[in-house]
């Protein structure tokens, strides 16, 4: 059996590799798939995202499974026992901006109808399809992730620099980038169509 061409950057770890295979330039329609990327994004910043990835269902026990309206109403309380849960990233900033980004997320559903909508509407509602050769060619930023960033920080949004947002629409299927020798690209490209 001849092996799969993969992106570069998931190779040597098995759950990388799932998360590749399976999700990753998927596109996301579901807002509350969109908001645990947007929670997991924002807790990425300036980690790894495996580092995230491990934690991931630590996360979305502690979470509430990404529900972004118990999020929203999180008490103080809530917040002090996240700060003590070691099997998350135990950012008091971050843990206290996922339940600020919670409560925007909702005000953006109020007045676009769904965070799908105004998030999706960026790009036209239509996924970039970039031509990346080499993952280490893509770019960490773009004009579209700046304008977004810039968007839902004046929103209110915490941790979501042009990176960080970038890093969401790529996970998010907003934007494909898988390199275009890997096994992937055609298929998130077909899923785009």
């Amino acid at each position: 059996m001849t092996q799969k061409h993969r992106c570069g950057w998931c190779l040597g770890d098995e759950l990388y590799e799932t998360y590749h295979d399976e999700e990753w330039g998927v596109p996301v329609h579901d807002d509350q798939k969109l908001f645990e990327f947007l929670i997991l994004e924002t807790f990425q910043a300036g980690l790894s995202w495996i580092t995230i990835l491990r934690k991931r269902e630590n996360f979305r026990k502690a979470f509430d499974n990404f529900d972004y309206k118990k999020v929203a109403d999180y008490s103080e309380a809530k917040i002090e026992e996240l700060l003590q849960d070691p099997g998350i990233i135990r950012n008091k900033l971050k843990v206290r901006s996922a339940v600020t980004n919670a409560q925007l997320f909702m005000k953006i559903q109020d007045e676009f109808g769904s965070f799908d909508q105004y998030i999706w509407s960026f790009v036209d509602h239509t996924p970039i399809q970039n031509k990346v050769k080499n993952y280490k060619e893509a770019p960490a930023t773009t004009e579209i992730s700046d304008k977004l960033s810039k968007d839902l920080k004046k929103r209110g949004f915490k941790f979501v620099g042009s990176t960080v947002v970038y890093a969401h629409m790529q996970a998010t299927g907003m934007v494909n980038d898988h390199e275009v020798s890997c096994f992937r690209y055609e298929e998130v490209k077909q899923l785009s169509q």
